[in-house]
């Protein structure tokens, strides 16, 4: 059984591997693209040499395609061999569950011959007891038989003789007749109860056998379990190393997938000095997408609504800039005082003018009314940097993409950073709820329209941000990009 069970898994775990990747989807046959796109991961200065930008931003996307393909494939073969793993899991309990109810059977069976054995035991004895009383009895009786039968071969002169009153005679004989009655009673009596004590230890010869009998078999049969459980173990742990493998791959080509984003975000011309127009946005955009997931005209219709596209980063704290409404209004009366330690921070990092650095603010009658917001994706500061959990921030998460310093003020930084946020709650399903849940916590920090965000503006904040993205979809398939 383990061999057969061997030679299964064997093909199962080395050959089907192989299989796998020799079938892989056609993407990967159509082009040699390992070769193409190794260099690009080597040596990203000089892979691109003697091509233009588009072009090598062309053979970035083929070969970013190739491995998320890749991925996905992978990602795919982990989560099968997880469930595969977890049926061998609950087969192996099934079976364990199985041979302690055996092993409770073969101890009740061996418990039940044990007490049959004690009462053949008790029977048998009482079958010698009373086969010595029925030896007895048939003395006593044959004695007795002989006595009357002496008595009936002798003649009435004889007996008239022999006793002084014939009265005598017939009590004696009355007597002895008697008694023989009695004794014969009694010894059909103990006859019956030793046939009784006979069958009884038949029958009990009987279930003792069928008992032991159950005992071997139980004891077959929780061998035979045994065996299955080590044989499901086996497989349990061939299956494991063959999930190591494919997360193996996995990683591998995720990581691959990374780096390529990183030299597409790398290559992407945008001026960071001035708002991209929007051709440059539109392919910004799709890069974005392509890392998140997130529709790129989604991306594109909310940063639209929040800073034009990189048009309005902010009209506090911005003195000496050609456009800035209120210069005289400094960081520190725009922001809460929760928001200073990570704006000073995100500032000193940069090497940034903290008091001409602009920011979003909202001003009526002369006073601030809210702001706080960087760059053209309008995060704050506390939810650019994540000071509890910097891991968690969006800063951090933009530099795992790129890899280098994130800046909310640099219109990459800040598309992607939007990217991410709207991944985070669920637009890269690209379904309608999903999108417009994410969107309404861009502007609320929740998907749910609250009371609270309802008086910030939700419902129209979130309508004219998908109306933005349904005309840039519109532009797109029209071709006008």
């Amino acid at each position: 059984m383990r061999g057969i069970y061997k030679k299964i898994i064997f093909s199962l775990v080395f050959l089907a591997p192989l299989a796998s990747f020799l079938f892989l989807p056609l993407v990967f046959a159509e082009e040699d693209l390992e070769k193409t796109c190794q260099p690009l991961l080597e040596d990203s200065d000089n892979a691109c040499k003697g091509m233009s930008d588009k072009e090598c931003q062309s053979v970035l996307n083929k070969c970013l395609d190739f491995y998320q393909g890749r991925s996905d494939y992978y990602e795919d073969k982990v989560d099968e061999t997880k469930k595969e793993k977890k049926t061998f899991q609950n087969q192996i309990y099934i079976l364990r569950s199985k041979i302690n109810k055996l092993n409770n059977e073969i101890y009740k069976s061996n418990l039940m011959v044990k007490d049959i054995k004690l009462q053949i035991k008790d029977t048998s004895n009482s079958i010698d007891e009373n086969g010595n009383k029925i030896e007895d009895l048939r003395g006593n009786l044959s004695e007795l038989l002989r006595v009357i039968y002496e008595q009936d071969q002798r003649s009435l002169l004889e007996v008239m003789l022999a006793e002084e009153e014939l009265s005598d005679f017939f009590d004696e004989l009355a007597n002895l007749e008697a008694l023989s009655l009695k004794n014969q009673d009694l010894l059909g009596q103990i006859k019956a109860l030793k046939n009784d004590l006979e069958n009884q230890e038949y029958a009990l010869e009987n279930e003792k056998g069928e008992l032991e009998q159950l005992v071997v078999t139980s004891t077959l049969q929780k061998k035979q379990n045994q065996n299955l459980k080590n044989d499901q173990e086996w497989l349990l742990e061939k299956t494991e190393g063959r999930e190591d493998l494919y997360q193996e791959y996995l990683e591998e080509n995720q990581d691959k997938a990374a780096e390529i984003r990183k030299r597409i975000f790398q290559l992407a011309q945008i001026s960071e000095g001035n708002a991209p127009s929007y051709e440059e946005a539109y392919a910004l955009a799709q890069y974005v997408e392509t890392a998140t997931g997130v529709r790129a005209a989604l991306v594109l219709g909310l940063l639209q609504v929040e800073s034009a596209i990189g048009k309005n980063v902010g009209q506090c704290n911005c003195a000496g800039r050609t456009s800035c409404r209120h210069p005289e209004i400094g960081w520190k009366k725009v922001m809460t005082s929760s928001q200073w330690s990570a704006f000073s921070k995100i500032t000193k990092d940069l090497g940034l003018d903290i008091d001409t650095t602009p920011i979003s603010c909202s001003i009526n009658g002369g006073k601030v009314q809210w702001g706080g917001a960087m760059g053209p994706a309008q995060f704050m500061p506390n939810t650019w940097l994540n000071p509890s959990n910097p891991e968690k921030g969006y800063k951090k998460k933009v530099e795992n993409i790129t890899g280098e310093p994130a800046n909310p003020w640099k219109i990459k930084d800040a598309f992607l950073a939007a990217g991410l946020y709207l991944k985070d709650w669920g637009a890269n399903k690209q379904t309608l709820s999903k999108e417009v849940g994410a969107v309404t916590a861009y502007l609320c920090g929740t998907s749910i329209m609250t009371s609270r965000c309802k008086s910030a503006g939700g419902y129209g904040y979130r309508n004219l941000v998908m109306e933005k993205a349904s005309q840039w979809e519109k532009w797109a398939d029209e071709g006008v990009f």
